[in-house]
């Protein structure tokens, strides 16, 4: 069985701001090779986040066609649905690693696909949350 590696969104954005320089060059080498492998997990959340975050922080900002084009493809990844209980687990995870709650949810969301890595620039590179690691892929 193959890893999966859950992309945070901030890794996402950067693969398509190119004004973002050296990031954007590694964001974008990790995401081609996700799809290459097929081995990449995002969620709801990272998608919402995306889709707004694409036509506001990008450089350049990219519109709603675009923006819907590209949240369509992701969508051929594996996705993590965020259920109700999301919020109580991520509230679970807030308190025990003292990391923000939207933080707490993207773990869950990687934790409950069986992801063993978490690309984000967000949290603490090495950082473990049981059986995943995070990486900064951007360092």
């Amino acid at each position: 069985m193959a890893d999966k590696f859950f992309v945070d969104t901030n890794i996402l954005i950067y693969a398509y701001d190119r004004s973002a320089g050296r990031k954007h060059e590694k964001a974008k080498a990790v995401i081609e090779q996700l799809w290459r492998s097929g081995n990449g997990v995002v969620s709801t959340q990272v998608l919402q986040e995306l889709a707004v975050n694409l036509r506001r922080k990008c450089s350049p900002a990219l519109g709603a066609v675009e923006t819907r084009r590209l949240i369509q493809d992701y969508l051929t990844w594996e996705v993590v649905v965020n259920a109700p209980e999301s919020t109580l687990q991520a509230l679970d995870l807030e308190a025990r690693y003292k990391i923000s709650f939207w933080d707490a949810l993207v773990v869950h969301a990687a934790e409950t696909a069986g992801a063993t890595t978490l690309y984000s620039e967000d949290l603490s590179d090495q950082q473990h949350f049981d059986s995943v690691r995070v990486a900064n892929p951007l360092k």
